[in-house]
């Protein structure tokens, strides 16, 4: 994991279960003597977030609807601290002496979903403002609860409703609006059948056992976990998409699990003119991935953007 990762080392839960006494019944003593729980089970995965986040970053409520996705919270930690080196590596070189920090950094969470972890966690650690987008309602107002029930997140974390499914910045970046970063998880898959067997695969290999029925300990909604043509369709139109907001963004950013995405997302970059693309690899125990980061500013254009933010 990332260096200024909080969660690189293993979880104490004696410290997270006197923080949040609710995730005490799910701590069992696994194989190799250890506290842990049931990482197949979806309310000890809830509870645990719960834990880390208040733990960690500060929030007192948390909560989602059953059945919309639990994220992994150390993960999603390291796209943000990615994404901060990303700004950093782009300081002009007197500047490099600290951080990219403060609410001058302004973030664009592409399906920010019900659990709003992105924003919490770059606010959290850097002080960057955010723009939640979701296509759900229901997520919407979620997030909205987490937000209005931590009173230090309300000036910090815009919501927004994406009404046009087929579109990701439009309807969405108002004109004139600027923003540092963009960060996307994609749905995945491309139906619910392809999930579920992909589930079925994963759950199979890791208990040793054949799986008919799986229980997702993410659980998530279709528009999260799957969409017509998976990853590879969703990731190439947002990068179409980018295109024509080239100036009202410096880094637009992508989570790409699969490599035949990835292939495709590259051409797709070449074919919309981006000016530097940047790949960044991430591995959590046995999953790997990537960011993809473009950008369409010019040199001239980002030492502009660094004047104007005194950064």
């Amino acid at each position: 994991m990332h260096p200024r990762n909080k969660h690189r080392h293993r979880y104490d839960f004696r410290e997270l279960t006197a923080i949040c006494p609710e995730l005490k019944p799910f701590v069992r003593v696994n194989d190799y003597e250890d506290e842990s729980i049931d990482f197949f089970d979806p309310a000890a995965v809830k509870k645990l977030n719960k834990a880390l986040l208040k733990r960690y970053y500060g929030v007192t409520y948390w909560d989602i609807p059953e059945n919309y996705l639990c994220p992994p919270i150390p993960g999603r930690a390291d796209y943000l601290h990615h994404l901060a080196d990303l700004l950093y590596e782009n300081k002009a070189e007197v500047q490099k002496n600290q951080l990219p920090e403060g609410e001058k950094i302004r973030c664009l969470d592409i399906g920010v979903g019900a659990n709003c972890v992105y924003p919490i966690i770059g606010n959290a650690e850097y002080g960057w403002t955010f723009t939640g987008v979701d296509i759900d309602p229901v997520a919407i107002e979620a997030a909205q609860k987490i937000i209005d029930m931590n009173s230090f997140l309300k000036e910090k974390i815009e919501l927004r409703l994406q009404k046009n499914a087929s579109h990701t910045f439009k309807g969405i970046i108002k004109k004139d609006e600027f923003f540092e970063l963009t960060i996307c998880n994609p749905p995945f898959h491309a139906s619910y059948d392809e999930a579920q067997s992909a589930a079925k695969r994963k759950l199979s290999n890791l208990k040793g056992k054949k799986i008919e029925k799986p229980v997702l300990n993410f659980q998530g909604q279709s528009n999260e976990l799957w969409c017509e043509g998976g990853e590879m369709k969703f990731v190439g139109d947002m990068i179409r998409e980018s295109a024509a907001f080239k100036d009202s963004c410096y880094w637009f950013s992508t989570l790409i699990s699969k490599e035949t995405s990835l292939k495709n997302a590259l051409k797709i970059l070449k074919s919309v003119d981006a000016v530097a693309v940047k790949i960044i690899p991430m591995e959590h125990g046995n999953k790997k991935s990537r960011i993809v980061a473009w950008t369409f500013l010019t040199k001239e254009r980002q030492r502009q953007w660094q004047t104007q933010r005194n950064f």
